[in-house]
């Protein structure tokens, strides 16, 4: 089912105050590693906010995401006072990692190793 206009409003919303509230708390660059959110998906009554977090060059992003969700009730107060003139309820958080970025570069290294066979009649090197 295709989200509705108030909710992409309100994910985009939430996208975009939590990226800073990452930022300000130095979050989003993790011991030489980066942290980013690449989607926020809000359920239809706006009380839920699925928030998916790419990592990149993190060892133990398992580790991360127990440290991020345990700050979730801290993160959800700081989105509070942010936005209390535009919703009326704060969505509750709920962290996701978005592994997309993983197979894309998976799948880049699969197409590199791929080595590609001349045709017949052709010289290779030309």
């Amino acid at each position: 089912m295709e989200e509705s206009k108030r909710q992409k409003q309100v994910g985009q919303l939430v996208m975009e105050e939590m990226s800073d509230i990452f930022q300000r708390e130095g979050i989003n660059v993790i011991k030489g590693g980066m942290v980013s959110i690449s989607k926020v998906s809000v359920t239809p009554d706006l009380l839920e906010a699925r928030v998916y977090l790419s990592l990149y060059k993190i060892e133990k992003p398992e580790e991360l995401m127990k440290e991020i969700e345990s700050r979730t009730g801290e993160w959800r107060n700081q989105l509070g006072r942010r936005v209390r003139h535009q919703l009326r309820r704060v969505p509750e958080l709920q962290f996701f990692l978005d592994d997309t970025l993983d197979h894309v570069f998976k799948m880049e290294e699969l197409f590199k190793s791929i080595k590609t066979e001349p045709k017949p009649g052709e010289e290779s090197g030309q």
